[in-house]
């Protein structure tokens, strides 16, 4: 021990013998220490209660009261100090004696300095060594705690989750999961864990999702901005879950297992079957009488009978109009519904030639873009292009519904634009118009179902909302996207990404 460390350490001499007390003193002070010095058992005793030291360098022979007799009371009312005995009168049974009381070393008189400085060096080291000990076992203790605490405090979190969570090893052994997962899996809430995952589930979705997180690691999602890996399966008790796995990794990224967390769905999914029932029953019940209406109208207003007044033709006019629309409605409705209900882009897919539905959308709407003053331009590469796989009604209404909006959502005159050309692996049609164009807080907003954008400029136009949820909710359903580009007052272009059909 430096002579910096040895500064704090106080140090008691009791000594009959003014020389020793004093030489003591001189020596062990130029070590560093604080020394306090006694004449006897008793002042020594009383010095302690005062002032305890560290070390007591204490002699057998004193007058009155004797070292043995002060070293038992020192050990009992001052255990933690470290007796050094001295004595010029030391004997085998003696040494022993006081080592059985507790003291620390043993040294003879007479003394070197040198023989003093190695004796309580050795007692200073002990002191250092003692006090790290306790310093190591006070943050131990300490760290035991805090690691208690949030432990309680994770378990308990984990256990008053609304979703269900369970965490496996990468042998795929269950080591937790909480009362909302028993609950989902129809389990006992006090199911101990400890099993294979196939025990609690035995969806083997369920078992490959989180084998799989387990295996990937980072790859599973994790670092790289994706969502992590997902199945939605049911139980046997007809619960609807979505599941989602999230690997475990330690130091180096190693995997130690794998979390999913399960969310129970089914009112979603309940929900979402009732509002297609819904559409479904509302539109076919609509379109028959929407129908005979529009059959009547059509009737009236032909040559076969006889004309109406003339003061109410332009009402049976608008009625027309108006029926027209609330069908057109119905239709998007029953595509909407078809769509979402798994069917739709991918229900009967062939092969299909786009630049022919591109055609058939340019002459099918040549029509109503002429009478408009407007020229509808169809532009396709020389070469062809390479074959999609998809429904050909589903797409050649993607087409239909974005060419008809630029021909709406455009003034008289003008020019609406398809085009469409191979890039990479992908097929791109681009649907251009000059028209009011889109505000840009408002692109956001128009694939949302019954969207309209309203402003002065498009308030006469009618239409039900649906064209483009309908055009998105085919594109991807065929793997592709849909984006826009608009700008106001300037027109606006819809370019569709499809993907080539693998050869």
């Amino acid at each position: 021990m430096s002579q910096s460390e040895a500064t704090s350490v106080p140090v008691l001499v009791i000594d009959d013998e003014r020389d020793l007390r004093d030489g003591c003193e001189r020596f062990l002070r130029r070590l560093g220490c604080a020394v306090a010095k006694a004449p006897d058992g008793a002042a020594g005793l009383a010095a302690m209660e005062q002032s305890p030291a560290d070390i007591v360098l204490l002699d057998l022979k004193m007058p009155g009261m004797d070292g043995l007799e002060v070293l038992k009371r020192l050990r009992q009312f001052h255990p933690q100090a470290l007796v050094i005995v001295i004595t010029g009168y030391a004997t085998v049974e003696t040494a022993i004696e006081a080592m059985k009381l507790g003291a620390y070393d043993f040294l003879p008189k007479p003394f070197q300095p040198d023989h003093l400085r190695l004796t309580v060096g050795r007692a200073m080291d002990r002191l250092r060594l003692t006090r790290e000990k306790e310093r190591l076992e006070q943050e131990r203790l300490q760290t035991l705690h805090d690691l208690a605490g949030e432990q309680s405090r994770l378990r308990t979190v984990i256990r008053a989750l609304p979703m269900g969570v369970l965490v496996t090893q990468p042998d795929g052994r269950v080591v937790l999961h909480n009362p909302s997962f028993c609950q989902m899996a129809g389990l006992d809430p006090d199911s101990p864990p400890g099993r294979e995952l196939s025990h609690y589930l035995s969806e083997p979705q369920v078992g490959a999702l989180a084998q799989g997180a387990s295996q990937n690691g980072r790859a599973a999602g994790q670092g790289n901005g994706e969502e992590p890996p997902a199945v939605e399966f049911t139980t046997k008790q007809g619960r609807t879950l979505l599941a989602q796995a999230t690997p475990v990794l330690g130091d180096g990224g190693a995997s130690l297992g794998a979390v999913l967390v399960f969310i129970d769905v089914t009112p979603y999914r309940m929900l979402d079957q009732l509002r297609q029932e819904f559409v479904a029953k509302v539109s076919h019940e609509l379109r028959s009488p929407l129908s005979t209406i529009l059959l009547q109208l059509t009737l009236l207003l032909g040559e076969d009978g006889a004309a109406p007044p003339q003061g109410h033709r332009h009402l049976l006019v608008r009625a027309r109009e108006r029926t027209q629309g609330l069908i057109s409605f119905v239709r998007d409705l029953l595509d909407l519904s078809r769509l979402e209900n798994g069917g739709g882009a991918a229900a009967q897919p062939v092969e299909v030639s786009l630049e022919k539905v591109l055609a058939s959308v340019s002459e099918a709407l040549g029509d109503q873009a002429r009478s408009r003053g407007m020229e509808l331009r169809l532009e396709l590469p020389a070469e062809p292009l390479p074959p999609l796989r998809a429904d050909p009604v589903g797409l050649e209404s993607v087409f239909t519904n974005l060419a008809a909006n630029a021909i709406n959502y455009s003034s008289d005159g003008g020019q609406v634009t398809l085009k469409a050309w191979s890039e990479g692996d992908s097929l791109k049609v681009a649907v251009s118009d000059q028209g009011f164009g889109i505000e840009p807080e408002k692109l956001g907003l128009i694939f949302d179902k019954f969207y309209r954008v309203k402003n002065e400029k498009t308030r006469y136009v009618t239409g039900t909302g649906l064209g483009l949820p309908i055009v998105k909710n085919v594109v991807e359903n065929l793997g592709g996207a849909v984006a826009v580009d608009s700008e106001l007052g300037k027109g606006s272009t819809f370019t569709v990404t499809l993907p080539v059909t693998p050869t």
